[in-house]
């Protein structure tokens, strides 16, 4: 894979890292390489690009836009939705290729840009390795005619994806009072109308983007205030979105924070009892605490780990054919209704089981007790050597003191030179105490 490319497409601060040339040299270079596949034989691209609400993201929207039609793509610029609007609307309206303009749950500053396929899922690794290679190559470009149209959409986009996201839940949220933070960012106007759409009383927070508040000290990253408000507003429980709402957590009536294990828990169960969990199995990332695995084998659900980050989740879902995974962070995928985590989508379902069972979000989620957790980042050591013998016996010592209640994780850091040391127990003070320990170890045999 290409240096531009990272595991969640081109990301980086607008206008210095993600500027307007690369971004339309990107759709150019999309465009040529989807072609020479043999994409576009036989009839005229399309492609779907939407983004989030950063003020960059007006700039880099024109910008791939521009490109594309350069290069003989139409273009439906379908402005402000969600990522997985756009990766619904790529899915269904049979066009070639889908961007979003978004840097997710990233300060306003950054933004991003990444490329969806037919069906609307993530590019292959090779694929955009292609497409890096090609920016800046010589081209024929199409004149007359064969030059892209662009055309602006006018809100049928949006209406489509809220009717898609209502009509996938079974029971609707009638008489529930429900308390929403869009963190100032794409699903400011779907997320509370889808929720509206089914039947829910809905109270609103950071719901106004002006183009610089997106994700700031709101949202699914600062759910402070969401916490607050739901106790406030007397709401049956809030839903709290990141920017690009592909995420989305929870918080109960009394104020309590739901995180994405005890949502994954809550939805692995109903889809169970509905006999839509296939495989009985929930995907989830080894970063995921072990009290989600222990209630889920008191249920009979398996849980499936993989490496941390949501395409290795997808990845997984894709290879084995689940319908439900997902992150501690809130990125839960459905894959019955979605491509992509869908934060909106989760709400709805998690709202619809409260309503279903007529029972309290704070008892659902009891469901998953969470374990006590002790994180230790062990700088200035060679992060690629922990396989180092001793240190791979102190972990194994430390496992069988833990026993079945607690388990140790051991990741070198994707971008410092540093190891993480996780320790999960049946109380605190042995999470610590293992921690330290084993931090103590890392730092003796792992010095640079």
């Amino acid at each position: 894979m290409g240096q531009l490319f990272g595991t969640d497409g081109v990301r980086g601060l607008a206008n210095r890292d993600v500027t307007a040339e690369l971004a339309l040299d990107l759709a150019v270079a999309a465009a040529h390489v989807l072609g020479t596949r043999g994409e576009f034989e036989g009839h005229r691209p399309r492609a779907v690009v939407g983004r989030d609400s950063r003020a960059s993201g007006e700039f880099l929207t024109a910008a791939i836009a521009a490109g594309l039609a350069s290069a003989g793509v139409d273009v439906h610029n379908v402005g402000v939705l969600p990522t997985p609007a756009v990766a619904y609307l790529t899915a269904t309206t049979g066009v070639d290729i889908g961007v979003v303009l978004s840097a997710s749950h990233n300060p306003m500053p950054d933004n991003g840009i990444k490329f969806l396929a037919r069906g609307g899922h993530k590019l292959d690794d090779d694929l955009e390795a292609q497409i890096e290679a090609r920016i800046g190559e010589d081209w024929q470009r199409p004149t007359g005619g064969a030059v892209g149209r662009i055309r602006v959409d006018t809100g049928g986009a949006g209406d489509a994806y809220v009717q898609h996201l209502v009509a996938s839940i079974g029971t609707p949220l009638t008489g529930l009072r429900i308390a929403v933070d869009c963190a100032n960012g794409a699903a400011s106007e779907v997320g509370p109308a889808a929720l509206r759409e089914a039947g829910a009383d809905v109270v609103v927070i950071n719901a106004s983007p002006d183009g610089r508040n997106i994700n700031e000290k709101c949202g699914s990253t600062h759910p402070e205030q969401l916490q607050a408000f739901v106790v406030a507003s007397g709401a049956d429980l809030g839903v709290a979105f990141d920017g690009d709402a592909d995420r989305c957590l929870a918080v109960d009536s009394s104020g309590t924070l739901v995180d994405g294990d005890q949502i994954m828990g809550v939805l692995a169960v109903a889809l169970r009892d509905a006999g839509e969990l296939a495989q009985d199995t929930l995907v989830a990332t080894v970063m995921s605490n072990l009290g989600l695995k222990l209630a889920m084998e008191s249920v009979g659900i398996r849980v499936l780990d993989t490496a941390v980050g949501d395409r290795y989740v997808l990845e997984a879902m894709r290879a084995g054919g689940y319908t439900l995974g997902g992150e501690q962070s809130g990125h839960i995928i459905m894959s019955k209704h979605a491509t992509t985590g869908d934060g909106v989508l989760t709400a709805l379902h998690l709202a619809s089981r409260v309503a279903a069972t007529g029972t309290p979000l704070h008892e659902l989620a009891a469901l998953v007790g969470r374990l006590p957790q002790t994180l230790v980042n062990v700088p200035g050591v060679d992060k690629n050597r922990t396989h180092d013998e001793a240190l791979l016996d102190a972990v194994a010592a430390a496992e069988v003191r833990l026993g079945r209640t607690g388990r140790v994780l051991l990741r070198p850091s994707g971008t410092e030179p540093l190891v993480r040391v996780m320790v999960e127990a049946a109380t605190q003070d042995e999470a610590d105490d293992v921690a330290a320990g084993l931090a103590d170890v890392v730092r003796e045999r792992l010095a640079l």
